[in-house]
């Protein structure tokens, strides 16, 4: 395909990689942010083999796993009981998980688009868009414009670009970046649990660029309604909470000596009917949106990005490259959005029989040996080959 002029809407992991992927295949392309510098929202999040793969094929998995931590395995804990154990060595090949500081990824990619001289155009929040011809028109609200022959939208589950339902999510989460303490897995994510209404999460996440201070993140279930209400309660009725769920977890709730330090994450699930039409592609979560488990999101959305600029390669015109590139990744977005819906019960929600069964069954036969090789593909990504058809495998 003849090198086309592009406007991405959205300097997240899916927009800084598809700029990348789409540079270096001889595109003329252009980032646009809405904040004043474009920069990264949110705390730790997990790398799988799915989204490594893109960064290795981008050159970026030596940074990556310079400022992240290798992940090994996931554990989780109720009332004393195991009722998660997964190993990714039950996979075949050296498979393995980064946690990471979602400013540490920000930057990595961040840093590889300044290298390439890819243009980002700071304080430019996207209105909406239309066809002009055989060309679109990225409309910003400033009253500004630009035309384009392809606008991607990588704005995520709230896009501007994107039509159709959105449905919030009962429970999000707060989110702090703390200094990692002794006493905890170094190569785990580790959570504990009060049913499915209560969770607290530890994810190493290395340490970020410019700096050797290794950092965790901490996270918190809460339903979105109860936020109010946490606040109210104020701090220390809070740290009470979580020690009595998880007493190791002290030393790092000592660094947070302010609610302000803890984000909260709403979460929507909506899935775009339509995630292509004529110079417009929608890709990540301005696409299919999900409660993020284990990062799953960041993770699709590389892929996503890939496999457009795999198809734009491939076709000589610019409707059926994007058709292919829905194509490539519709069968496991369908896989990942239906087992979000499974799931997000099983650990968020107000429901006491789905927990009791996942403390009394869960455990115990996730040391099978089948079941261990099932649960490590599912959180990993890895369920329907998604890498294959992308030739990343």
């Amino acid at each position: 395909m003849p090198p086309l002029e592009i406007a991405i809407a959205g300097c997240g992991p899916a927009g800084l990689a598809a700029a990348l992927l789409l540079h270096r295949d001889g595109h003329h392309v252009t980032l646009f942010e809405r904040f004043d510098a474009a920069r990264p929202i949110g705390s730790g999040l997990m790398i799988q083999p799915t989204g490594l793969g893109v960064l290795r094929a981008l050159g970026l998995e030596d940074r990556l796993l310079a400022h992240g931590a290798r992940i090994a395995r996931l554990t989780g804990e109720a009332s004393g009981r195991s009722v998660l154990d997964v190993h990714y060595a039950a996979l075949d090949g050296d498979r393995f998980g980064v946690g990471i500081h979602r400013a540490s990824l920000f930057e990595i990619l961040h840093a590889a688009v300044e290298a390439a001289g890819i243009a980002v155009r700071t304080g430019c929040e996207v209105e909406g868009s239309a066809r002009e011809g055989a060309r679109r028109r990225l409309h910003l609200k400033d009253g500004r414009s630009v035309l384009a022959d392809l606008v991607v939208d990588a704005l995520g589950a709230r896009s501007a670009l994107a039509t159709g339902p959105t449905r919030a999510l009962a429970y999000g989460a707060l989110w702090a970046s703390v200094p990692w303490q002794s006493g905890f897995d170094e190569t785990a994510l580790q959570q504990r649990y009060r049913r499915a209404s209560v969770m607290a999460g530890v994810l190493p996440t290395g340490a970020r660029p410019g700096t050797s201070v290794r950092e965790a993140a901490f996270f918190w279930s809460l339903r979105a309604d109860r936020l109010d209400e946490w606040r109210a309660r104020g701090l220390d009725a809070w740290k009470a909470e979580v020690t009595a769920l998880w007493p190791a977890t002290r030393p790092l709730l000592d660094d947070i000596v302010d609610l302000d330090q803890l984000t909260f994450a709403r979460y929507a699930h909506r899935t775009l009917g339509t995630p292509a039409e004529p110079g417009l592609i929608h890709i990540g979560d301005a696409w299919h949106s999900t409660s993020p488990q284990l990062g799953q999101g960041a993770n699709m959305a590389l892929l996503d990005a890939w496999a457009m600029a795999l198809a734009l390669r491939g076709h000589q015109t610019l409707d059926g490259a994007l058709l292919q590139a829905v194509k490539l990744r519709r069968r496991h977005v369908r896989i990942y959005q239906a087992m979000s819906r499974l799931l997000t019960p099983v650990y968020q929600s107000d429901g006491r029989l789905i927990p009791l069964l996942r403390d009394r069954l869960v455990g115990p036969i996730s040391k099978l040996g089948p079941v261990m090789r099932l649960q490590a593909a599912m959180v990993s990504g890895l369920i329907g080959a998604p890498l294959r058809p992308l030739g990343l495998a």
